[in-house]
């Protein structure tokens, strides 16, 4: 028998942080969540029916509903999720206290036999979602998690939330009654390894509780960020050994125990109700079956069931399509082998980005697997390989009615993998908002071009407009200049006011800001005057210089600038169009005087020297710095060395050398006057000359100090006898003294 199934795909959604919730809706009925979500592969199933509350026209949420999750830590991406109370119930984050449940209490699942005898108490309201399947393999398992708001405080406790999953058919047997089932039936959720079923008192935090299969929800911790529930189990397996092709009947319950006070819920694994074969699915970032050229990856994933971890299993698959392998995507291992232990393996498909439209490549990808009991089972699909992203663009186009306005534009951006970050025309990058300051001409329209960029680098254009539509303006300015006297006069005209307009001057005058019904002000002095126009919609502004006639110029010489103290100094005065001049001349003395005769003054140090040339009003300053220097001697070896001097007039008198020498020396190794040599004073090198009777060089160095050992230039010892020395001493300012004499060498 030969079963064809479609390949899944896993939607990851680009951009959840950690910290996401989950998501439940209730647009699906429990049969679509049975076969859309719930079943994987080699299962069949039929006569889906549901005791509870399940979504619908007349109940906003349910208890059987789908679910999805965006966030990391959860282990459960999306399924079915049942519950005591509302699905809405489980949506987190956890928050302090516990959610009420707020669904109406069931008779039929209250004495569901099954859920009773789990409970070991009283149920009072709950869902049971049963259906009858055909395994085509010969084992049968899905994957769970089970969460509650009576932990932590009610656990252990008489609130004993119970759920199972109850399995009846050939082969199966246990305490679980059921008309049809003579032998009865197992519940398949148990604690690992043990026949223990799973529930808020057999699973917990207290040491006697399982507390290896117990997360800690509260504040965030564990699943905290994603689901509403105080405590849950970890993800948990149920699995049971089934005949191949016969009939098998699951009850799939939750049931509060005791009172309706806090709500419970199991989690069930999307595709995950699957009988031996190896599932594949791919996992894509857009949800759907694409992937996008030079910005998202595939994951091709195959998953073979818990019951067949024991074994090594090698899977063969073809890949076919307009895609080629190695050319559009990366080359993939073929065949994959799942050693013992392993449950997944992930290959990624990576596209190639060419740059050339191929017009959506695709790749199918098609396994065949046998199943136990000789079913052949054959899993396959289609990727798409997109090569271009539609990036749009919604522009706001504003009317400014003022140049040099800033006016807020915005462009938000659509399409695939945000978010977008948006490059206007100016430069300006990374904001959706705008502010340009609108220039050109007083009426018409401006573009503004923006570039939005999402994060794979996809891109879109378009125009941001802008109409400018101003009247009011500035026609004319006019003015009239000042003297040392403040007579100076501005004037501004304009055109296309709206209302009756206001006017404002602001400049250098003692009145400035002035605000004057009439665009004339009068009595001004020399400098900037700024023209501000409002009228009942806009303002606009302009500016006009004052000049000033014949002003006032300070500028004066100082002959000389600069020399030895005391320093006399002539100060010619060459100011223009002054009447009074002020003197400040930095030695402590000043002068104001009317006229420009030259001043003369002694300076004994460095000063700056001040001149104000006034006429009336105005007055302009010159400035001029005497440097003043200390001159002498800067030679310490000189013997008129002047230590306060910063400026050497070249005065400097230096000392003649002075030089003695000895008549006598006895190198005999005693330490004592066995080396000849010359003492001076006011020397800086010394050139000593050692000769025999018969004119033969016994000795020449120069030096500091040379001194002779009674040797002769090849190392011999000199007889003793009398020797001829000569010598040049040079001093501090290069003399040279000149010298010689004889000297008796005795070495006894």
């Amino acid at each position: 028998m030969m079963k064809s199934i479609l390949f899944t795909i896993i939607a990851l959604t680009l951009g959840f942080s950690s910290t996401a919730q989950i998501t439940v809706s209730n647009t699906q009925t429990p049969n679509q969540l049975v076969q859309n979500v719930l079943l994987g592969f080699g299962v069949t199933a039929t006569n889906i029916t549901i005791n509870g509350s399940a979504a619908n026209s007349n109940n906003l949420f349910g208890n059987v509903t789908y679910f999805t999750s965006g966030n990391s830590t959860f282990p459960i991406q999306s399924g079915v999720l049942l519950t005591t109370g509302n699905g809405v119930g489980a949506i987190g984050p956890n928050s302090s206290g516990s959610f009420t449940n707020n669904s109406p209490a069931t008779p039929s699942v209250s004495t569901d036999p099954a859920l009773n005898y789990i409970a070991n108490s009283g149920v009072t309201n709950g869902v049971v979602l049963e259906f009858d399947f055909i395994p085509s393999g010969d084992t049968i398992s899905f994957n769970y998690l089970f969460g509650s708001d009576e932990y932590p405080e009610y656990s252990p406790s008489t609130f004993n939330d119970a759920f199972g999953f109850i399995l009846w058919g050939p082969g199966i047997s246990g305490p679980y009654t059921m008309a049809g089932y003579p032998a009865g039936g197992a519940n398949l959720a148990v604690v690992p390894g043990t026949s223990t079923p799973v529930t808020i008192n057999n699973v917990g935090p207290g040491a006697a509780q399982n507390p290896t299969y117990y997360q800690n929800n509260l504040g965030g911790a564990a699943y905290g960020t994603a689901i509403q529930y105080d405590g849950t189990t970890t993800l948990l397996s149920a699995n049971a050994d089934v005949q191949c092709g016969q009939t098998y009947h699951i009850k799939l319950c939750i049931s509060n125990v005791g009172d309706q006070a806090f709500d419970s819920g199991v989690f069930l694994q999307a595709n995950s109700f699957s009988s031996e074969a190896v599932e594949i699915a791919v996992a894509t970032v857009s949800g759907d079956t694409s992937v996008f050229e030079g910005c998202t990856d595939a994951s091709l994933m195959f998953i073979r069931p818990q019951t067949q971890l024991g074994d090594t299993m090698i899977i063969n698959y073809q890949i076919s399509g307009t895609a080629t392998m190695g050319a559009d995507y990366n080359n993939l291992a073929n065949p994959i082998t799942f050693l013992p232990g392993e449950d997944t393996i992930v290959l990624t498909i990576n596209p190639t980005f060419d740059g050339i439209p191929d017009n959506n490549e695709y790749v199918t990808i098609t396994a065949m697997t046998i199943s136990q009991c000789g079913d052949t089972i054959i899993s396959s699909g289609t990727l798409y390989i997109v090569d271009d992203v539609v990036v749009n663009i919604t522009e706001s186009d504003p009317t400014v009615y003022c140049v040099t306005d800033s006016v807020l534009v915005t462009a938000t951006a659509t399409g695939l993998f945000g978010p977008f970050t948006y490059d206007w025309a100016d430069g300006q990058v990374g904001d959706t908002a705008y502010y340009p300051t609108v220039q050109g001409t007083m009426t018409g329209s401006i573009d503004y071009y923006v570039t939005a960029t999402n994060s794979c680098g996809y891109t879109g254009v378009d125009t941001v407009t802008v109409t400018l539509n101003q009247t009011l303006a500035v026609d004319t300015m006019m003015t009239g200049p000042a003297t040392c006297e403040p007579v100076g006069w501005v004037s501004g005209m304009i055109t296309g006011q709206t209302g009756v307009p206001s006017y404002q001057w602001t400049g250098p005058g003692p009145n400035s800001p002035n605000s004057i019904d009439a665009s004339v002000w009068q009595n001004l002095s020399s400098g900037w005057y700024y023209f501000n126009v409002f009228d009942n919609v806009c303002e606009v502004h302009d500016s006009v210089f004052v000049d000033i006639l014949n002003p006032p110029m300070a500028q004066f010489t100082a002959t000389p600038s600069s020399g030895c103290s005391p320093l006399t100094v002539n100060l010619i005065n060459t100011s223009q169009n002054a009447l009074n001049y002020i003197w400040d001349f930095g030695n402590g003395q000043n002068a104001n005087v009317t006229t420009t005769a030259n001043q003369v003054q002694i300076y004994n140090s460095s000063a700056v020297v001040r001149l104000i040339a006034a006429q009336g009003n105005c007055a302009d300053t010159a400035y001029q710095t005497i440097t003043v220097n200390i001159c002498g001697c800067m030679d310490p070896n000189a013997t008129n060395y002047n230590p306060l001097a910063n400026f050497d007039d070249g005065s400097c008198m230096y000392p003649t050398p002075i030089v003695e020498a000895p008549n006598v020396f006895t190198p005999n190794g005693d330490n004592a006057n066995d080396l000849f040599y010359l003492t001076t004073e006011n020397s800086t090198s010394i050139e000593l000359t050692i000769l025999n009777r018969w004119g033969n060089v016994m000795y020449n160095k120069e030096g500091v100090n040379p001194a002779w050992d009674g040797k002769s230039q090849g190392g011999a010892l000199a007889e003793e006898g009398v020797y001829f020395y000569k010598y040049i001493v040079k001093g501090f300012n290069d003399q040279v003294v000149e010298g010689h004499g004889f000297l008796h060498l005795v070495r006894h």
